[in-house]
């Protein structure tokens, strides 16, 4: 399903980018359909995006580095390789056990790698760290020092210049692919079908959470886009790479996930290191290949926070350029030709916040403002449409009229549900306590939202592709909860406050404006 939803978005950002080849991604593409605010709103929600997810990389790429070097004997000490909220969050799941006659720490670890274990091995291992950290004024001392090292590392390399960075992405990509395509096949002989039964455990709810979790692991055509300045043919070569990427892409994490979840139960899963444990003594137990895939892991991951870390400062030398953030962030490096200021500053709001923050935390963080950005470039698709907009293209989405097929896919849905789940529907519309009330805001306003589309379907002859597109990307938002939705609306608040008070009054467009409207104000008084 994420493949499907992102195919829709990918070609709506293919015709974009083959229509405005120019650094900034949605923001750009936003700028010339929706407007200034809105372009800015997009910017903002991409600022996050990006920073968010490469917060998330370097924390899955600390997991992977520490299991490296505890494989070797060299161990770091764990307050030095966790954010503090999950060392807290095991502290007090450990403290709680115990005081409830849950037996000692030697016995619930004992017992923590067991899959219906009360207690994790990855609570103890945070109960641990919590405990044994130095306290400053009281307050433990616990951070990911090695995902702010690795920050600090692809930060340098973006700064020295991109056909840089593209050596070390080509080799890095290569590596990558090996590692997987070895996983698949090795990995394959060693699947257990039960462990595949029952296939969906957590029933359709349940994947359509997940679905709508890892979505920011599809921003890759997003930051494709963002360099289209420096490609030499974007027009033709960045929709065409888009596609692929997400074509191969979605074929890969398909098998890996496959692979992975045949060889060990899905709920061991729960580590920061899967492909090297699903070979570990916990599954296949091939030490060569478990040793082959952390080391190869450590080198490969670095390639996706490198993407994400070369897409962040173009998106804000994009704004820069129209005035809506300072000029010293569309600076350009004399000598290396990068946005050095703004590359900087990328990687300060990377890596600091990579040593304190929760990875649950920062993925639907990042999922929700990746599928807000993939409904406004949608959105713009359609808005071009419907405007008469239409630009030369080397690529457009193709054309299929929505009017009858989206307010019978909207009736249909309505249909199933009232006569396979008539409780759920029931449930939902009972609404009683705010505290219950307000988890289902999201759905709800997503209703209306949908039905809105499938009238305007109906009534303007809408194309289909891109409306497919805001209608699986809106409902995915839905999945990410009540508080996901709350921290993205606070963001996007404090960004309208800095737009209010500076991008507005510097802004290009404002400044052309009011040059337009005082010469039309000179000529009447000159008549």
């Amino acid at each position: 399903f994420t493949a499907i939803a992102c195919a829709f978005s990918a070609l709506c950002y293919a015709q974009f980018a083959s229509t405005i080849p120019i650094a900034g991604s949605a923001y750009t593409y936003a700028y010339a359909t929706f407007g200034e605010l809105i372009a800015w709103i997009i910017g903002w929600d991409l600022l996050m995006e990006y920073a968010i997810g490469n917060i998330a990389v370097a924390i899955s790429w600390s997991d992977y580095f520490t299991g490296l070097l505890s494989g070797y004997g060299i161990n770091i000490p764990t307050y030095l390789t966790m954010d503090f909220l999950t060392a807290r969050r095991g502290f007090d799941a450990v403290q709680e056990a115990l005081s409830a006659g849950g037996g000692t720490i030697e016995s619930l670890r004992g017992a923590c790698a067991g899959v219906d274990a009360a207690i994790k091995c990855g609570q103890l291992e945070a109960h641990a760290a919590w405990a044994s950290a130095p306290r400053i004024g009281g307050l433990p001392v616990i951070c990911d020092l090695p995902a702010l090292l690795i920050v600090i590392a692809i930060s340098a390399l973006v700064y020295i210049g991109i056909r840089e960075s593209k050596q070390a992405s080509n080799v890095m990509v290569a590596l990558k692919l090996g590692i997987i395509l070895t996983v698949i096949i090795v990995g394959a002989f060693y699947i257990k079908p039960a462990n595949w039964s029952p296939f969906a455990p957590n029933g359709a709810g349940g994947v359509m959470k997940g679905v709508a979790a890892v979505f920011f692991a599809y921003i890759g055509f997003d930051a494709l886009s963002t360099t289209a300045e420096e490609c030499r043919n974007p027009q033709r070569d960045l929709p065409t790479a888009m596609m692929l990427s997400l074509v191969i892409c979605t074929v890969l994490y398909i098998l890996v996930a496959l692979v992975l979840t045949g060889i060990v139960p899905y709920q061991k899963l729960q580590v920061g290191d899967p492909l090297a444990f699903a070979f570990g003594p916990e599954g296949a137990n091939i030490a060569w290949i478990s040793g082959i895939i952390a080391i190869s892991a450590v080198i490969a991951m670095a390639t996706v926070l490198l993407v994400f870390q070369l897409g962040q400062p173009r998106i804000w030398m994009a704004m820069s350029r129209d005035g809506l953030l300072p000029k010293i962030f569309s600076s350009i490096h004399p000598k290396f030709k990068t946005p050095w200021f703004a590359t900087i500053i990328a990687g300060i709001l990377v890596a600091v916040p990579s040593l304190f923050m929760n990875l649950t935390e920062v993925t639907d963080l990042s999922s929700i403002g990746t599928l807000f950005a993939f409904v406004l470039v949608c959105g713009g698709v359609l808005l071009l449409d419907a405007s008469g907009q239409r630009i030369e293209s080397r690529f457009r989405v193709p054309y299929v009229n929505s009017k009858y097929i989206v307010p019978a896919l909207f009736v249909a849905a309505w249909l199933a549900l009232l006569l396979f789940n008539r409780d759920a529907v029931a449930n939902f519309f009972n609404y009683g306590e705010w505290e219950t009330f307000k988890h289902k805001i999201p759905l709800l306003g997503y209703i209306i939202f949908a039905f809105i589309i499938a009238y305007l379907s109906f009534t303007k002859n809408l194309s289909l592709i891109p409306v497919l597109g805001l209608m699986s990307c809106g409902y995915l938002m839905t999945e990410l909860g009540y508080t996901n939705w709350l921290r993205f609306l606070l963001w996007l608040i404090a960004g309208l406050v800095i737009y209010f008070f500076y991008g507005y009054r510097h802004s290009k467009l404002n400044k052309e404006e009011t040059l337009n409207e005082e010469l039309l104000d000179d000529e009447e008084s000159s008549r």
